[in-house]
């Protein structure tokens, strides 16, 4: 999970990256970590709000959203 700690320090590294100075090597490799952390959060949320969603289709037919098969997708 991300803490408000973390998107704080996302945006100071975005922020600082775009100064003269720069980000160090160092600074770059955690930003690229919590970039990936806060996607992954994101992600996990997402498909938590559509686990819970149930399409109701126009014969009254009810069905729950299913994540897509990987290797299905075009």
């Amino acid at each position: 999970m991300v803490t408000q700690k973390d998107i704080d320090r996302i945006n100071e590294l975005a922020r600082k990256s775009k100064t003269a100075e720069g980000l160090t090597d160092e600074e770059k490799a955690e930003q690229k970590e919590l970039r990936v952390k806060y996607i992954n959060s994101f992600k996990e949320s997402l498909e938590s709000q559509l686990s819970g969603i149930t399409i109701v289709e126009p014969d009254g037919s009810k069905h729950k959203v299913k994540k897509k098969d990987e290797n299905s997708r075009s």
